[in-house]
């Protein structure tokens, strides 16, 4: 699957996308991912956030649409990984 990462979590994870395999998950659900996306990306922002720390902040989009941590996950899922902008 592909996870586009945006704003402050492209600057804690250093990329701004990366491709992930269900293999690579605990289990196939977006809270699982997260949990691999905080460990693996171990980078911090200008302001010394990980990834995980802005990920606790962020909303998710797969394939477009708000998903909650219970989501199930495919390898053809599209996660954007959002966290909140101008305080919103």
């Amino acid at each position: 699957m592909i996870v586009r990462f945006y704003a402050a979590a492209c600057a804690a994870a250093g990329v701004d996308q990366v491709n992930i395999t269900l293999s690579d998950l605990a289990s196939p659900t977006l809270g699982a991912l997260v949990q691999e996306l905080g460990d693996r990306y171990t980078g911090t922002t200008a302001s010394g956030l990980t990834l995980a720390q802005v990920m606790q902040q962020c909303s998710f989009l797969l394939d477009g649409v708000r998903s909650e941590h219970e989501a199930p996950l495919t390898e053809e899922t599209r996660v954007d990984v959002l966290p909140p902008f101008a305080g919103g």
